[in-house]
């Protein structure tokens, strides 16, 4: 039995009202429902964000380059609490200054295989308070890089990058974003599809 048959998943209905809970192993497939997760981006004393590289043995994108990391809360769990928890068990990372940046970000992506993401996914920044000391089965690689490089190679090379990760990064600022670009609507209800 894997950790994502153990832990579950908030489900949510299109007003993003929870309505349930399940798996998180069942939530990812051809028929994913809406459920809740999180992004966070996390900046070192230099102002680099962390890139990293998922590793091959993640169910959805595999290998790809993403933001820091990103999970799931617990049903009852606050989502401050999950990104520490995350942190913590993704990159061996202790979290200060964690702040909510795109609180209502939601994304439908599917990937080449077939699998789906639904998610509302609340987008947070933070800042490393620990050496980072990555876990192997859920990241390869990792890099600090400046917030302009960052945002050059997304621009030049967006496949390289998670779908999620190109969506925000069109919407936030420190990534030459804007919380008001091309997507339209307002920052409280947005709606992105990547597939």
């Amino acid at each position: 039995m894997s950790l994502s048959d153990i832990e579950e998943v908030v489900l949510l209905d299109a007003d993003d009202r929870a309505i349930g809970r399940a798996p998180k192993s069942s939530v990812h497939g051809a028929d994913t429902a809406r459920h809740l997760a999180f992004s966070c981006h996390v900046f070192n004393e230099r102002e680099e964000l962390l890139v990293t590289r998922r590793a091959l043995s993640k169910q959805t994108w595999p290998g790809v380059w993403t933001n820091s990391f990103c999970g799931h809360p617990a049903p009852a769990e606050t989502l401050v609490h999950a990104i520490r928890r995350r942190g913590e068990f993704e990159l061996g990372l202790l979290l200060d200054g964690i702040e909510p940046v795109l609180p209502f970000f939601h994304y439908r992506a599917t990937d080449a295989s077939g699998l789906v993401e639904n998610e509302l996914c609340p987008v947070y920044t933070a800042y490393a308070a620990s050496e980072l000391e990555p876990h192997p089965g859920e990241v390869m690689d990792f890099a600090w890089v400046s917030p302009q490089r960052l945002a050059s190679a997304i621009e030049h090379a967006p496949w390289a990058f998670s779908p999620w990760f190109v969506l925000q990064a069109r919407l936030l600022p420190f990534l030459g974003g804007s919380l008001h670009d091309s997507l339209g609507g307002s920052l409280d209800r947005r709606e992105a599809i990547a597939s």
